[in-house]
């Protein structure tokens, strides 16, 4: 609890405008005991939660007064923001818990307001409305209220988007299956919806005249393909580059999400290209020269903003940049990893020969070939040596190798991409981005990312997402409507013949 000089100081601060040096000076001293307080592991355990949580809550103002309640003191944020701080992983499980349960909405008065509610529907309408807007407001959170007052606070919102990188970690390795956990996630992630909407975002190109500070972040926060050195980002911010991030007010220096663009000439079909070639580390840009924008590498660097639409909104925002500076641009399109392309085909291969269904993969004209290719020893199913070879990088070294599982593994990853489903939409996380966007899914690359990351991900396999502009908005509703993929014929074709293997099969079955 706040000691009386460090209150006093702030009633005598709020007199006069002149005091208000006296008002940081208090500020920081309540800063200084919080960090005191909290700077060793909780002691008082449950009672110390309950105890900080009864005075920082506060209680959910009455309908009547909801508009004129004075707020609570800052204070009470940033005791609970160093409070959570000092809590190590177990007892934040506890602390977010006890939040959620107790200090969540009063299902008491709900139920009452709910019954009310059904009594008024004989009455007029303006009576209706107003026991709507009672229940409504009835079912706010109280925890919601103070989430409202801690944005308000320097590095409040950065406290709220960690806090709920926590309570995102609890529910994905089922640390917790309270439902009011789930309930506190879900209040956080429309808050963070309000205050990350696209009107209070910045868009900001990263060049190497940016702050150190801010390259060095850029560099950290690359998920796709990782820098490797100073000179390797300098080429991703130089010519015939673009890097630009979403930043926020309430997060001063932090790139929210950060887009690499290559621009070329044509489509990219290898990620080598692009971020392995230096020749044109130090050169003028050629504008006649540049004619695609291609994506490839995009990086949420929030994991509490899961869900929140960042992503696809820079993809349209620097599209519409683009073409503002090179109007002659006309092909946009990502040069995409495929994560989790080479798990998938583990699995199904290992169900496959547990189950005897080999030849719904492959034709008996490619086992053979992968038999001669691989030297299997007699008496190994070739299925296994199709494994364990797949297992390592040490296939992409022998052009015999890559020559004859081109075709068998091309045409798998297209039905991956195309056929396997999750609740109807692509299973593959970087595909459902991208047709959710309106992109097409034009192209598959063979030997697209040759890196040992690239090889064990997906085979060296990478895709094309290609946006049309005039389409994307009809291929999205498409998409998250009905469910409809829209792909190139290169990539139905491949998943036509994985079909048409899999009928065959079939028919040597029934026989």
């Amino acid at each position: 609890m706040t000691s009386h000089p460090v209150i006093l100081a702030f009633r005598s601060s709020v007199r006069c405008w002149r005091h208000r040096a006296l008002l940081r000076v208090a500020l920081e001293a309540s800063d200084v005991r919080c960090r005191r307080r909290y700077s060793t592991r909780i002691r008082a355990g449950v009672s110390g939660m309950e105890e900080i949580l009864s005075r920082v809550v506060a209680p959910l103002p009455s309908y009547e007064t909801r508009d004129k309640s004075p707020p609570p003191p800052e204070t009470n944020s940033l005791e609970f923001m160093y409070f959570y701080k000092s809590l190590n992983k177990e007892d934040k499980l506890s602390f977010l818990t006890k939040l959620s349960q107790d200090f969540g909405v009063d299902h008491k008065s709900v139920s009452e307001l709910a019954l009310k509610l059904l009594d008024t529907q004989i009455r007029d309408l303006a009576t209706i409305l107003l026991a709507e807007d009672r229940l409504r407001y009835t079912l706010t959170p109280r925890y919601k209220q103070l989430f409202s007052h801690i944005c308000r606070v320097e590095g409040g919102v950065k406290f709220l988007v960690d806090l709920r990188a926590d309570v995102l970690e609890i529910i994905s390795s089922k640390a917790s299956d309270s439902p009011h956990i789930r309930d506190l996630n879900g209040t956080l992630k429309s808050l963070l919806s309000e205050w990350f909407s696209v009107g209070l975002l910045r868009l900001e190109r990263i060049t190497w005249q940016s702050p150190c500070e801010i390259l060095q972040k850029i560099s950290q926060y690359e998920a796709v393909h990782p820098v490797r050195n100073w000179t390797d980002l300098k080429r991703r911010v130089g010519p015939y580059r673009r890097c630009y991030a979403f930043t926020h007010a309430a997060m001063p220096g932090e790139p929210l999400v950060v887009l690499h663009v290559a621009l070329t000439e044509d489509i990219s079909d290898n990620i080598q290209g692009i971020v392995r070639e230096f020749a044109t580390l130090d050169s003028d840009e050629d504008v006649n020269k540049i004619t695609s924008a291609i994506f490839y590498s995009i990086s949420s660097t929030q994991a509490g903003l899961q869900g929140v639409e960042l992503g696809n909104v820079l993809i349209k925002r620097v599209v519409r940049e683009l073409q503002s500076e090179f109007p002659h641009m006309a092909q946009f399109s990502s040069l995409s990893p495929i994560p989790g392309f080479s798990t998938w085909l583990q699995g199904l291969l290992s169900q496959c020969r547990k189950e005897g269904r080999a030849f719904d993969l492959l034709s008996e004209e490619e086992w053979k070939e992968i038999q001669h290719a691989t030297d299997s020893t007699p008496g190994t199913p070739t299925v296994d040596s199709l494994r364990k070879l797949l297992s390592s990088n040490e296939w992409m070294r022998s052009e015999r190798l890559c020559r004859v599982l081109e075709p068998v593994l091309m045409r798998l990853c297209a039905w991956y991409l195309y056929g396997e489903k999750r609740r109807g939409y692509a299973l593959n996380p970087v595909a459902n981005f991208h047709l959710q966007n309106g992109a097409t899914m034009w192209r598959l690359n063979w030997c697209a990312d040759t890196s040992p990351r690239g090889v064990a991900n997906s085979c060296g396999i990478m895709v094309n997402y290609r946006y049309f502009l005039n389409e994307t908005s009809k291929n999205s509703a498409l998409y998250l409507q009905n469910k409809v993929i829209t792909a190139s014929d290169q990539v139905l074709g491949f998943v036509s013949q994985f079909q048409k293997i899999s009928d065959q099969s079939c028919l040597i079955l029934c026989k």
